[in-house]
């Protein structure tokens, strides 16, 4: 199983975010620089966190993005969720395609269920704090 570049993205985008704001809007372009992150891709991402409200934006000159709040108070599993399709280990549980037609016949159905479940709580466990936390010790912030 595998996330999307779009997820990958948004979280780095979201750390990079954490990371250099300090209170002041920071521009796409910055963090698409510092990140080798597409720009117009960035944008996207960015649209779907501000109408998610994780990120506000602030027009004008020296404007761009900051966050909505605190990152203690940010998932990463919110995150991948504003910007990426549900998260379904098998396509059977994907309820955009249909339901499983099966799900009392099906041996294997609650296992699928407890792994999306163990994955999303996986991803709620972590905050952008702990990221951004430790992307400082890591010395990433310079």
């Amino acid at each position: 199983m595998r996330l999307s570049t779009r997820a990958q993205y948004a979280v780095r985008a979201m750390v990079d975010l954490a990371l250099h704001s300090g209170g002041r809007p920071v521009a796409l372009r910055d963090i698409a620089e510092r990140e080798d992150i597409p720009l117009n891709y960035l944008e996207q991402l960015f649209n779907r966190l501000r109408r998610g409200r994780i990120v506000e934006s602030v027009r004008g000159p020296g404007g761009g993005y900051l966050l909505a709040r605190e990152s203690a108070a940010i998932r990463v599993g919110e995150i991948v969720a504003t910007v990426e399709e549900p998260l379904t280990p098998v396509s059977c549980m994907d309820e955009k395609k249909g339901r499983c037609t099966r799900p009392a016949a099906c041996t294997t159905h609650n296992v699928w269920q407890m792994l999306g479940e163990r994955i999303r709580g996986f991803l709620d466990s972590i905050t952008l704090e702990d990221l951004t936390r430790e992307a400082r010790e890591r010395g990433e912030a310079e």
